[in-house]
């Protein structure tokens, strides 16, 4: 009995981890579409963090650092809708984290 219950939280775990790595796919492919979608195709997603209960749920905040030439900024982003389950998923600007400017001389 303790073998079946082992190996089925296994199994959990690792179906869980799947939807975890695969969420954040679908939503950097959102938030990707949507930047495409409005002309700003010069913006280059760097990377996302969410919580841990992100895939499990309809909404979920979402820390996306993106990179435009010499600019890095980190935004919060609030994802309505599940990106793997929903039809329709809203994205919404809740603000920005942190801006970082690098100057560069050509030389």
């Amino acid at each position: 009995m303790g073998r079946f219950v082992f190996t089925l939280a296994m199994l959990a775990g690792l179906a869980y981890a799947g939807l975890y790595v695969y969420y954040g796919h679908a939503a950097r492919q959102a938030i990707e579409e949507q930047l495409e979608a409005r002309g700003l195709t010069a913006i280059e997603v760097q990377s996302l963090d969410y919580g841990l209960l992100a895939p499990v749920s309809q909404a979920a905040q979402v820390a996306v650092g993106i990179r435009y030439r010499g600019a890095e900024a980190t935004l919060d982003v609030r994802v309505l809708g599940h990106p793997l389950f929903s039809d329709e998923v809203r994205l919404e600007l809740d603000g920005l984290q942190a801006l970082r400017l690098s100057i560069g001389l050509g030389g």
